[in-house]
């Protein structure tokens, strides 16, 4: 077992024992206070899942529950008529449907992986050194994340068409590399990293980029995970259409976003029933990511701002 990982098993079990200041303190609440709080809580995640439910209950609707006044929440005769139009949809579509969703997962892999990098050495030196500008920097930082994307979708679209990337994969990869939420959550999380353990390593004789790939990034996997969730769902909700113009290198979501709005001729009023599934379709792969990495979801939004 060499110095450097050493030093990190050194400092994760530092993490487990009592001279490690927990960020949780035991609760002091009654019985009956733990329940009121329990029942809020439940009350309030049925009012969070409601949209969700009432959206998978439209897709199994059939086309006499679709239309009916006043409309149904609960579906009362479920079929998969609806998810069976849609895959018949996508097997006679002129480019294959296989080629939307390459395209997808081309930009989803590549995009996430390359903005977990950028973000991850962007974030390390602004939390561990003092240079001039870093403060206007993380300023700036934690501004641009009350902009929406919509502001900035002139400049985007201007810079990628001086770099002539239009009609590429490209032009949706490059402008995701410059979303600031990953940043500012890894950030936050690297700054609870203690400077002696990055000094220790250092006198070990480990340079800047060992340390950062050997001890940093494992240690801020949690802030690591939450930030490529984020970017993931926006990548795979992202159509392109703004910048890409070929069919067959359009993504799954722009030809969903066709079905769903009925852009796509001999629908008819199946359409409706089509647009319900396929949302459900593009909701469901974000969530199973989610659940997969969840525990490291609620780790960063339980420590990411708070220091020891």
């Amino acid at each position: 077992m060499n110095a450097i990982t050493k030093l990190y098993t050194w400092y994760m079990s530092r993490k487990k024992t009592k001279d490690f200041k927990p960020f949780v303190k035991k609760s002091k609440r009654s019985f009956w206070g733990n329940v009121i709080l329990g029942g809020f809580l439940l009350g309030l995640g049925f009012l969070f899942f409601f949209p969700v439910l009432y959206m998978l209950s439209q897709s199994l609707k059939p086309m006499n529950e679709m239309f009916i006044f006043p409309p149904k929440i609960l579906v009362q005769e479920p079929t998969l008529d609806n998810y069976r139009d849609f895959f018949n949809v996508l097997a006679n579509t002129v480019v294959p449907f296989t080629r939307y969703l390459f395209n997808s997962l081309l930009v989803v892999v590549v995009g996430s992986v390359l903005h977990i990098v950028v973000a991850s050495l962007c974030a390390y030196p602004l939390s561990k050194y003092k240079f001039p500008g870093s403060k206007i920097i993380n300023q700036l930082i934690v501004y641009s994340l009350m902009f929406n994307s919509a502001v900035t979708m002139i400049p985007n679209f201007l810079t990628i068409s001086k770099l002539g990337l239009l009609d590429t994969q490209a032009a949706i990869i490059i402008p995701g590399l410059a979303s600031t939420l990953g940043l500012y959550l890894m950030k936050n999380f690297m700054e609870q990293i203690p400077d002696s353990l990055l000094e220790a390593a250092q006198i070990d004789g480990a340079g800047y980029v060992r340390i950062h790939f050997r001890i940093v990034m494992p240690i801020v996997k949690p802030a690591l995970v939450t930030a490529f969730i984020l970017v993931f769902q926006s990548f795979w909700t992202n159509t392109g259409d703004k910048y890409i113009y070929t069919e067959a290198e359009k993504g799954f979501a722009y030809m969903v976003g066709q079905l769903s709005n009925g852009k796509v001729s001999g629908l008819g009023s199946s359409y409706a029933g089509i647009s319900a599934a396929s949302a459900v379709i593009m909701f469901a792969v974000p969530l199973v990511v989610f659940l997969i990495m969840q525990n490291n979801v609620v780790s960063t939004m339980a420590t990411s701002g708070m220091k020891e």
